[in-house]
C-alpha cells in the first residue's frame, strides 16, 4: 500500500486530539497536556501462548513441478557500453517526446475560523500531514503524536464513554474540514473502538507510545515492554564464501511478480477524479467541475485505483506475452484504498475475485502469495493471536486465506497460514520459498502495542524454517509485503529481522516485497561490517497507478536447477503501461521500461553488485536519472529531484534496518554533498572565468578601435 495514503486514521485522529487538547484549555487551568499519570486503567495482561514450533507440520517434497519450454532463450546477458550508450540516448529521446497529460492541482481555499487558524499555525497539521502519508517523521509530528494520544488517554481515564469520545472525533474532524462528513464518520468508527480498546489496556504514556510508533524522529525511548530479542539455536553461522557469477548458459526460472493492485469495484469512467477524499474515480466523488477532471477509462495519476478492464487486460497482457512462467509471487494489497467505509465482507469478496482471476489467467502456474496490509478491515487492523475474541479476532480472514491459498499451496502450510498467514513451501529440492506476515512489524498496527514480542512467534519460527533449511543445503526467498527497512516497519522488528538475514546470508539468497508502489531496492549488510553486503530486497512496482504512477510488474530470472546453481535473481525486467496514452488512444500498451543488468551496466545481481550501484549513483547523476525515471515507472508527472531528495532514495536504497539511517548512509549522503559541491564550484568558477574572459575581449576591441 502507498505510503502516502495508508495512516489517514493517523491523520484524523492526532489532528482532533491536538485541536480537542487545545480547546482544553479554555475549562481547565495549566498546560493542557498535563495529564493524571496514573496510567493503569484495566487490569491486562498478555494471555499465555503456548505454540510448538516444532510440532509444526512442514513442506519436504518440492510442490512445483517445471515445465519444458522448447522455445525459450536465456536472458540478456548485458550490452556493449556503446549498446548501453545508446540505449541511454533512446530512453532520453523518449523522455523528450512524451505527451504530457494535463494535471491541475487547485489552491486549498479553505477557511478556518480563528481558534482553529490559531491551532493550525501552533500545530502545523500541514505538516504533519505530509510527514505521515510520506513515513518521512520529524519532531513536528512527534509532538502531534505525543499531544493527540496524551489526550485520548485523558479521556479515557476521566470516564468518557467509547460513544462520546467517537463523537468528538467526528464533530472536529468535520468542522475543520480535515476530510468530508463521511470519511470522518468512517475513520472515528472504523478505528476509534480499536484504538479505544487498545489504550483502555497499555500501561504506557505519550513518549513511550510516539517513539514507538514514529521512531528516531521522536527520540529513542527506552520501553522495556517493547525490547526483546530472537533466539538462535546453537549452531556457529558457516563460514561465508564468496558468492560466484551466475552461468550464463545455466537453466532459468523465469517469475513474475504481482503487486498491490488495489482493484476497485467502484471505479466509474467519467465520475470526478479530483474530489476532496483520499480516494476518487467513483459514483460517490460526484461529478468532474470540468473535463480534465473526469476519471479516465483504463484509471488515472490522481487519487484513484485500478478499474476492471485494467487489471483483466494486464493479466492477458501476461498470459499472452509470457508464456513460459514457471512461478508467481503475489505480494499483497488487494482492495482499495476507501478505508473508510470498508468492510470485511467487502474485502473477502475482492479477495475472492482476485485470486479467481489469477487461477483462470495462470491455470497451472504455482503461485505463491504473501499478506498486505489492506486485506484486513480496518487497515493496518492485525490482532496477534492471543486475541481470540470473536468480535476482534483476525481468525475471519486468515481461514478464508488459508482457504484460497490452499488452491496453490500444499496442506502442510495450513497451520501456520490460519495462526498468522505466513508459511514455508520447498518449491524445488534444495530450494524454499517462505512467505512472511510483514504486518507484525507495521507500526499502525495499533494491536502490537499492547505487547510487540514477536508476534505469532513468526521470527522465532523464521529461524528454524532457515536452521532447517541450512542443515538441508537449500536455498530460500523471501516474500513479503512491507519492506523490512521501510518507516512502516516497527525498529524493534526491523533489528531483530536484519540480524536473522546476517546469521543466515548464505541460505537466503533473495527477498521479495510490494507496499511502496515504487520500482525500488533495498540493502542488507554485515551489522559488525556495514562494508560487507548479506542481501538483496527486491522492491516490486505497483499495478495501481495510486497516485501519480503507470501500472507495472515485475519478470525475473532466477538461476535454476543444475549442480552449480546459486539461485540468485540472474535479471530482471519491469514491464509498465503508459496510463496516458492507454486513456487518450483508448488503447492501452504494455512494454518493458528496462532490463536491469543492461539499464545500469551491472554484470550481475549479487548484493556486492548491488552496493556497488547504490555508490555509483551517488557519484553520476545520468545514471541516478536513470533509476529516477526507473523507480517512478516513467511517470509523465513525476517530480523534478534535488540533491535532498537524491540523498533520500539513495538512502533508502541503503537502509534495509528501519529507522536507522545513521547507521546506513552518511556515506553516500557525503557523496553527493561532495558532488553538488563540486558543481556548484565548478558553475561558480565557469562563471568567473566567462565574465573575466568577457571583459578581456571588450577591453582588447575597445583598444583596437580607440587605435
Amino acid at each position: 500500500m502507498t505510503t502516502r495514503w495508508h495512516t489517514l486514521r493517523w491523520r484524523v485522529l492526532v489532528s482532533v486530539t491536538i485541536l480537542l487538547s487545545l480547546s482544553l484549555t479554555q475549562v481547565t487551568e495549566g498546560f493542557p497536556f498535563v495529564f493524571n499519570t496514573n496510567r493503569k486503567v484495566i487490569n491486562w495482561t498478555v494471555p499465555e501462548d503456548n505454540w510448538e514450533i516444532h510440532s509444526v507440520p512442514r513442506s519436504i517434497t518440492p510442490h512445483v513441478e517445471l515445465k519444458k519450454y522448447p522455445n525459450r532463450t536465456n536472458p540478456d546477458p548485458g550490452q556493449s557500453d556503446e549498446e548501453f550508450l545508446a540505449r541511454l540516448r533512446n530512453l532520453k529521446r523518449n523522455d523528450t517526446m512524451a505527451r504530457m497529460l494535463w494535471y491541475d492541482t487547485t489552491p486549498d481555499g479553505l477557511s478556518y475560523p480563528p481558534f482553529v487558524d490559531k491551532a493550525l499555525k501552533l500545530f502545523n497539521l500541514k505538516q504533519v500531514a505530509f510527514e505521515i502519508e510520506n513515513s518521512v517523521m520529524s519532531k513536528v509530528s512527534c509532538t502531534a503524536c505525543k499531544a493527540g494520544a496524551g489526550l485520548l488517554q485523558h479521556y479515557i481515564r476521566a470516564g468518557k464513554t467509547k460513544g462520546e469520545i467517537i463523537k468528538l472525533i467526528y464533530e472536529f474532524c468535520v468542522n475543520l474540514n480535515i476530510q468530508s462528513p463521511r470519511v470522518c464518520e468512517g475513520v472515528s468508527t472504523l478505528f476509534g473502538s480499536e484504538v479505544i480498546y487498545v489504550l483502555q489496556r497499555v500501561n504506557l504514556g505519550p513518549d513511550e507510545i510516539c517513539s514507538f510508533v514514529i521512531g528516531d524522529a521522536c527520540g529513542d525511548v527506552y520501553n522495556p515492554y517493547h525490547e526483546w530479542e530472537v533466539i538462535f539455536p546453537p549452531v556457529p553461522k558457516p563460514p561465508v564464501a564468496e558468492l560466484s557469477m551466475p552461468k550464463e548458459a545455466a537453466p532459468f526460472f523465469k517469475v513474475l511478480h504481482i503487486s498491490d493492485t488495489h482493484y476497485d469495484p467502484h471505479y466509474v469512467e467519467g465520475s470526478n477524479a479530483n474530489c476532496n477524499e483520499p480516494l476518487c474515480c467513483r459514483l460517490s466523488s460526484g461529478r468532474p467541475s470540468n473535463p480534465n477532471d473526469a476519471a479516465g477509462k483504463w484509471g488515472d495519476y490522481r487519487k484513484c485505483d485500478t478499474p476492471k478492464r485494467t487489471v483483466d487486460n494486464m493479466l492477458e497482457h501476461i498470459a499472452d506475452t509470457h508464456k513460459d512462467i514457471d512461478y508467481i509471487l503475489w505480494t499483497g494489497d488487494l482492495p482499495p484504498h476507501d478505508v473508510w467505509n470498508q468492510t470485511k465482507e467487502e474485502n473477502l469478496e475482492i479477495i475472492k475475485e482476485t485470486v479467481r482471476q489469477m487461477s483462470e489467467k495462470f491455470p497451472g502456474v504455482p503461485i505463491f502469495p504473501a499478506l498486505g496490509n489492506h486485506e484486513s478491515a480496518p487497515v493496518n487492523s492485525f490482532p496477534p493471536p492471543y486475541v481470540n475474541q470473536v468480535d476482534i479476532s483476525i481468525a475471519w480472514l486468515y481461514d478464508e486465506l488459508d482457504v484460497q491459498w490452499r488452491r496453490w499451496l500444499p496442506q502442510s502450510v495450513s497451520h501456520t497460514v490460519r495462526r498468522g498467514a505466513f508459511y514455508s513451501v520447498l518449491v524445488r529440492p534444495g530450494f524454499r520459498i517462505i512467505s512472511l506476515n510483514m504486518n507484525y512489524c507495521n507500526n499502525k498496527n495499533w494491536w502490537l502495542l499492547l505487547n510487540s514480542t514477536d508476534p505469532a512467534t513468526e521470527l522465532q519460527w523464521f529461524i528454524y524454517e532457515l536452521q532447517s533449511a541450512e542443515f538441508s543445503n537449500e536455498k530460500v526467498h523471501v516474500i513479503g509485503h512491507i519492506p523490512p527497512g521501510h518507516p512502516d516497519c516497527l525498529k524493534v522488528w526491523s533489528r531483530n529481522f536484519y540480524r536473522i538475514i546476517s546469521r543466515y546470508e548464505s541460505t537466503i539468497t533473495a527477498q521479495f516485497y510490494g507496499h511502496t508502489h515504487f520500482d525500488e531496492f533495498e540493502m542488507f549488510y554485515d551489522p559488525h561490517d556495514l562494508s560487507h553486503p548479506t542481501s538483496i530486497a527486491y522492491i516490486g512496482p505497483s499495478v495501481s497507478p495510486y497516485y501519480d504512477l503507470n501500472p507495472g510488474y515485475r519478470i525475473y530470472y532466477v538461476d535454476g536447477d543444475h549442480d552449480t546453481t546459486t539461485r540468485l535473481v540472474v535479471d530482471h525486467e519491469s514491464w509498465i503501461m503508459n496510463l496516458k496514452e492507454a486513456n487518450l488512444y483508448d488503447y492501452p500498451i504494455w512494454y518493458k521500461l528496462y532490463t536491469t543488468r543492461a539499464a545500469y551496466n551491472m554484470k550481475a545481481l549479487r548484493p556486492v553488485d548491488w552496493s556497488n550501484l547504490i555508490d555509483e549513483m551517488a557519484d553520476n547523476q545520468e545514471l541516478f536519472d536513470l533509476y529516477y525515471k526507473n523507480y517512478w515507472k516513467n511517470s509523465p508527472i513525476r517530480p523534478v529531484c534535488d540533491a535532498e531528495c537524491r540523498k533520500r532514495m539513495l538512502c533508502d536504497c541503503k537502509s534495509g534496518r528501519s529507522h536507522d539511517r545513521k547507521h546506513f548512509c552518511q556515506d553516500v549522503e557525503a557523496k553527493v554533498d561532495d558532488g553538488s559541491s563540486k558543481s556548484w564550484k565548478s558553475w561558480l568558477y565557469r562563471g568567473l572565468t566567462n565574465s573575466v574572459s568577457t571583459v578581456t575581449h571588450t577591453y582588447e576591441a575597445v583598444s583596437q578601435i580607440l587605435k
